[in-house]
């Protein structure tokens, strides 16, 4: 048996994965009725909404087939994910990689598996919608083409659960897509005993800079803002555009000292970006640090609440 091969953007994948909060979330209609098509569709036994995290392949829409998941070693859909075609398997028992497959030699006892990925706003491939039948079966270029269809369809309903967690401008999370995160992470560290430390940025005079160059100058540098962000932040860490001018990083195994440096390489890689692009102005920022105690705070919004305020006191210094 072949084991799936781990994406190469596998961080980033489970990190939008996760931001959706839609793992071991209740049936939706909205995903059921596409996979009732499938079913109805193609005259399949078994058709999946299934998506791969580290360890599993879960099913969010099932129809005939009464697992809600199965381990990710041993999925179709984790090999599926490896590529951006329909992957397809017309006979599992002729083929090396899954003849002795536990999913082909016992219970649903794939024959033919076809799946078609789901891609994440960024790319990432986050699972698929795949057809499974107990006999071998071929797959047309007419039926690629409407399982794509179908994909898309899919691959819509996961937008706009990516949206209410993702900044549209930034493509970085949202208020709502921080607080999934930095909850998750915040907890991991707990358990972990590591430090963590949580940095809230606010651009200085950001209005001004609006009412000089206009809206899409200023759209320019909340997204200058945001990509030196991603530049200077670790995969562990969690960074987020919570407001209009106002963004908040998460510091995982980072005391305050720490994250206090970190921030001094985010001002100068500012400056540098600053020169490069010629702009007209500088695009400084206010920040409030807070490292994580347990005995004073209780949740990701007591952190983001000291923050503010510790920033909001630095700004009016």
């Amino acid at each position: 048996m072949q084991k799936p091969a781990i994406p190469q953007d596998e961080v980033e994948r489970l990190k939008v994965l996760r931001s959706l909060d839609i793992l071991d979330t209740p049936a939706e209609e909205r995903f059921d009725r596409l996979t009732r098509i499938a079913n109805r569709m193609f005259d399949v036994p078994i058709a999946l909404v299934s998506l791969v995290d580290e360890n599993r392949q879960w099913f969010k829409s099932s129809v005939g087939l009464e697992a809600t998941e199965t381990p990710r070693e041993i999925s179709f859909c984790g090999h599926a994910i490896l590529g951006d075609d329909i992957f397809v398997v017309n006979d599992a028992l002729s083929d090396k990689r899954f003849a002795d497959n536990p999913l082909v030699l016992e219970n649903p006892n794939i024959r033919f598996y076809a799946g078609c990925p789901l891609t994440a706003l960024n790319g990432s491939k986050l699972g698929t919608i795949c057809l499974i039948d107990r006999e071998p079966k071929g797959f047309s270029k007419n039926d690629r083409m409407v399982l794509q269809d179908l994909a898309a369809m899919v691959e819509r309903e996961i937008e706009l659960t990516q949206l209410a967690t993702v900044d549209e401008l930034t493509n970085i999370p949202n208020r709502r897509g921080f607080r999934i995160l930095a909850e998750q992470e915040l907890k991991l560290c707990e358990r972990q005993k590591l430090p963590v430390s949580l940095v809230y940025l606010d651009i200085d005079k950001f209005k001004q800079i609006n009412d000089t160059y206009g809206h899409t100058e200023g759209d320019r540098a909340l997204s200058i803002f945001a990509e030196n962000m991603k530049r200077i932040s670790r995969d562990s860490d969690v960074i987020a555009r919570i407001s209009g001018d106002e963004f908040v990083i998460l510091f995982a195994d980072a005391g305050k000292k720490i994250a206090e440096s970190i921030v001094g390489r985010f001002k100068s890689g500012l400056e540098e970006r600053g020169m490069k692009e010629n702009l007209d102005y500088p695009i400084g920022f206010s920040h409030g640090i807070v490292e994580f105690n347990p005995d004073v705070h209780t949740s990701i919004g007591e952190l983001l609440n000291a923050g503010d305020q510790l920033m909001y006191a630095h700004k009016h210094r």
